[in-house]
């Protein structure tokens, strides 16, 4: 499974329903996308090394930013945007595009920003 970076956010604040949802997943996964974001929200180098701990700990793979996703990505803005309404960022796009690119499930809460991709599997998380 791929984590959004919401899932993430909720883990390091403490929810634990999401928490477990990370030790119940038998394979691990973040898009070089939400390791850039998480990254950026750090304060400080100490912030920074919690981060990489916090990953290291639960064995997370970092997934590359590759020629197909990129393209893929560029699609997805290209045709979501306009037919859909909705404002599909890049990074979002990036991070479906990447699990869409891997066969991978992608867990999130805010379905919203993902489901106009059809061939995009998703798991919706909520408190």
């Amino acid at each position: 499974m791929i984590f959004d970076t919401d899932i993430f956010i909720w883990a390091q604040r403490g929810n634990e329903k999401a928490a477990k949802l990370m030790e119940k997943s038998d394979e691990r996964f973040l898009s070089v996308q939400t390791y850039m974001e998480l990254l950026q929200c750090a304060k400080n180098k100490t912030q920074h090394k919690y981060v990489k701990d916090f990953l290291s700990s639960f064995g997370f793979t970092v997934l590359p930013l590759t020629e197909n996703i990129g393209h893929r990505a560029s699609i997805y803005v290209e045709e979501y945007t306009l037919s859909s309404g909705l404002r599909l960022r890049p990074g979002d796009a990036i991070i479906a595009a990447t699990a869409v690119e891997n066969s991978l499930i992608l867990a999130s809460s805010n379905l919203k920003h993902f489901k106009v991709i059809k061939e995009l599997q998703l798991k919706s998380f909520s408190m």
